[in-house]
């Protein structure tokens, strides 16, 4: 529906996590590597391939007070190139009579609601309108069969190799600034391929952590 769109988008994903007991595998930092690396990191993911621009900045806040975990309570804003922006707001401490999942897209005078896969909502391309599934589809099938396909036929990869590593390294990184206050900022990229990234970003993402 926006695959077109030229103007910058507006994302504000909310995400009804539910919560996990503290001693949890997820949430070891060297087993599970915690929630946002091991679950959001799939929501960071979906946006970058929405937007279809590269990650510029990161900015996050976790939930404060003495709760013994914080880390499964964080609200995190990226950056894009082109403009635009995603809020995901991924929080432990909800209900399950909640969906999990809504998605919510600004863009230039048309806005687009989709709750758990199942539920969508358009409006702004002519009469409002309302598309629902008997059965969730997350795609994973689909997503499954085109990476199958990529290697029968040799073609290139459904997703680039650049971007899912790219999404990664958010990913630790919405933590570490969480953790520390501060915005992560890219001069070039999240990741890339060139020579110098590791150079230039790797003690930028240990002064985050360390400062945490």
């Amino acid at each position: 529906l926006l695959k077109d769109a030229a103007a910058p988008k507006s994302f504000v994903y909310t995400v009804n996590a539910g919560a996990i007991p503290a001693e949890h595998w997820t949430h070891d930092p060297h087993q599970g590597g915690g929630r946002i690396v091991g679950e959001a990191c799939h929501f960071i993911d979906l946006l970058r391939h929405i937007c279809g621009h590269r990650i510029v900045a990161v900015q996050a806040v976790m939930l404060g007070g003495p709760a013994k975990l914080r880390d499964d309570k964080v609200t995190f804003t990226l950056q894009f190139a082109d403009g635009s922006f995603g809020t995901v707001h991924y929080l432990a401490n909800g209900n399950r009579a909640l969906p999990k999942e809504r998605l919510d897209i600004y863009c230039d005078g048309r806005v687009i609601q989709l709750e758990n896969f199942r539920k969508l909502w358009t409006y702004g391309f002519g009469a409002s309108r309302k598309f629902s599934l008997w059965r969730q589809d997350r795609g994973h099938v689909a997503e499954v069969e085109a990476f199958l396909q990529a290697i029968r036929h040799r073609t290139e990869s459904p997703i680039a190799f650049d971007e899912a590593i790219e999404t990664t390294c958010v990913s630790f990184d919405v933590v570490a600034a969480a953790k520390s206050g501060q915005t992560c900022r890219y001069a070039t990229a999240a990741y890339s391929n060139d020579p110098d990234w590791e150079e230039n970003h790797t003690p930028r993402r240990q002064q985050l952590a360390h400062s945490a």
